[in-house]
């Protein structure tokens, strides 16, 4: 019989920054056969991702197709690894957070009976459609596992009231850590260049900008929007850089507010190299992203959430995140305390990380490779 196979599978420029570290992890081990499987459903922003870590798919599966929906990913993604799985019985599937790619693994997983491994298992917003469709694709993933590896107490806790068993939940930190770690130790943070900025000739403080949940779309962005440019127009030292997502959705709508403004930066969608260069250079960063959330506070930089609830509320328990949503004169009042009120900029700037050590992906390498009894009761049952 030969070495036992784990697959993994990503889909997204998110889950490739927080697999990669664990892909790594699983093939340091003798004795294991390692298989890394792209959906494909952001090809290019995923492949931009895994260049930063020396990593390529084993597989992929080229679900992204023009003009996709929820529902083409689904469909394409249990269509296309369905026989894979059924040809190789990987001894575990391991996914990870919220993505249609992570929830479509999980399922076609489960219909052929293969236990799953859920990384970034417990986060709620207990909001069904915020984010969307991300809330219950964790949810689902969750409910399709066997072994939840829960980032921070507060996700076991949200999975322990759920009625999940304590057996199967370990709490390993957040891998998107690790990834820091990893870049920050190779250096390829420290870039002058990011996006075609040149990051050192930018005067004054960098406030970073990233936005593009669907919950946003219309009036929510637009008022975003709005609070930056009163911000730029207020702080005259403050230079706004905001990399721009793809979808028409955002793209459109911002360039048309901001487009032209001496004192905001708008970049095409970056990798993540140079998004961490930019996190570098930061002085305080505004996002709806669920990652820059954890990231950020690696940094040492303030983030405001422009959602109206977060399923990281670590980060607003420690003093790291404030959650502002997407109200215009909230955004600017709380921005602009930050940026004139220098105590308040320091105790957020200065809060412990709540994410974790750097070490996630070890202590799930190892749970895989020794699962617990209940992990493997729960693999074997019906």
């Amino acid at each position: 019989m030969g070495a036992p196979t784990i697959a993994v599978v990503a889909g997204t420029r998110p889950e490739g920054i927080k697999l990669a570290p664990v892909v790594h992890a699983l093939r340091r081990r003798r004795g294991l056969e390692t298989l890394f499987v792209s959906t494909g459903q952001h090809r290019e922003m995923l492949r931009q991702a895994l260049a930063a870590f020396d990593l390529r798919p084993d597989l992929d599966l080229d679900v992204m197709r023009a003009g996709q929906g929820l529902t083409d990913v689904t469909v394409a993604t249990l269509g296309r690894l369905q026989p894979i799985l059924r040809e190789l019985r990987p001894a575990w599937v391991v996914v990870q957070g919220d993505t249609t790619t992570a929830m479509a693994a999980a399922l076609a997983a489960f219909y052929e009976r293969i236990p799953v491994a859920h990384v970034e298992a417990g986060l709620r917003t207990n909001e069904r459609y915020s984010p969307f469709p991300e809330e219950l694709n964790r949810r689902i993933v969750d409910q399709l596992s066997n072994a939840l590896f829960a980032p921070t107490g507060h996700a076991r806790a949200a999975l322990l009231r759920e009625g999940f068993p304590p057996e199967r939940i370990l709490v390993t930190g957040n891998t998107v850590v690790d990834a820091i770690h990893h870049l920050r130790a190779s250096g390829a943070t420290r870039r002058r260049w990011s996006g075609g900025l040149d990051l050192a000739a930018i005067p004054g403080r960098v406030l970073l900008v990233t936005s593009h949940r669907r919950e946003s779309f219309g009036a929510g962005l637009a008022a975003i929007c709005r609070a930056l440019v009163r911000i730029a127009e207020r702080h005259d030292d403050v230079t706004i850089v905001y990399p721009v997502h793809l979808n028409p959705n955002v793209d459109g709508p911002v360039r048309a507010a901001l487009g032209g403004h001496p004192r905001i930066a708008l970049l095409p969608p970056v990798g993540y190299v140079d998004l961490a260069s930019l996190l570098e250079r930061a002085y305080l960063v505004l996002t709806d992203s669920g990652g820059i959330q954890e990231e950020a506070p690696s940094y040492g930089k303030p983030v405001l959430v422009l959602r109206e609830v977060t399923e990281r509320p670590e980060g607003v328990e420690a003093g790291v995140a404030a959650v502002v949503g997407t109200r215009e004169d909230r955004i600017v009042a709380e921005a602009s305390r930050l940026l004139s009120d220098r105590a308040a900029y320091d105790r957020m700037a200065t809060g412990e990380n709540p994410y974790g050590d750097g070490r996630a992906s070890e202590r799930i390498a190892d749970a895989l490779l020794e699962p617990r009894a209940a992990f493997e009761a729960g693999a074997a049952a019906p």
